[in-house]
């Protein structure tokens, strides 16, 4: 259902995007999982789909570090957390979040090869938690093209708006976005409805067809 392409609505509201910068740094030596998506980036109902990558957001102290996880099916972001380090704990933790919020199994976890993602930590909670590694080719932004999308307009929206003192600073503003994201954004290619009204009309049509039956 969702398609991703999240430039136009940027462009709706005239934000304006910065250059990103590389975050991720490809593992050659670590065995990645092969691509299960091959840059298809849609889905037909909630957890079918997850996409996640991280940016960088400069402060008077140093870089802090966004990491996302997005439902491919309306865009909801179903995990995030931010950080002073790219260490894998960090996306770790976003991962935990989402986990924890949808408790999925079978879901498709897709993003780049970026050493954090393709850490044994990373693939072993993965698998844990029965979820499906896939990735792309760190570099390739089209192997990854939702969460580059997703990351290009949160760096509009939310980066490029002010300069930010302090990493926590950069922490709220992240958890005010996410919640105006979720549940206020109107996205055109989802009617002009926000994500998680979206994921509730999925789900309320679904079950009127079961009790139907």
């Amino acid at each position: 259902m969702y398609s991703g392409e999240t430039d136009e609505d940027a462009e709706d509201k005239g934000v304006i995007r910065g250059k990103s910068i590389r975050t991720t740094r490809s593992s050659k030596a670590a065995e990645t999982p092969r691509d299960l998506v091959n840059r298809q980036f849609v889905a037909e109902r909630p957890n079918q789909l997850w996409v996640a990558d991280f940016i960088d957001v400069s402060t008077w102290q140093g870089f802090a570090y966004v990491a996302f996880i997005i439902d491919v099916f309306a865009g909801v972001i179903v995990g995030w957390r931010t950080s002073s380090t790219m260490e894998t704990t960090f996306v770790l933790d976003a991962l935990e979040q989402a986990l924890w919020a949808r408790r999925p199994s079978g879901t498709i976890h897709h993003s780049d090869k970026g050493s954090q993602y393709v850490s044994l930590a990373y693939t072993q909670r993965l698998k844990d938690a029965e979820l499906l590694a896939s990735t792309g080719s760190t570099g390739d932004s089209y192997d990854n093209a939702l969460a580059e999308s997703f990351n290009g307009l949160y760096k509009a929206e939310v980066n490029h708006r002010k300069s930010w003192k302090t990493r926590q600073d950069v922490e709220l503003a992240t958890l005010e976005w996410v919640d105006w994201f979720n549940n206020r954004r109107l996205l055109e290619r989802l009617g002009h409805i926000p994500p998680m009204e979206a994921e509730k009309a999925n789900y309320a049509s679904h079950t009127d067809k079961y009790l139907a039956a």
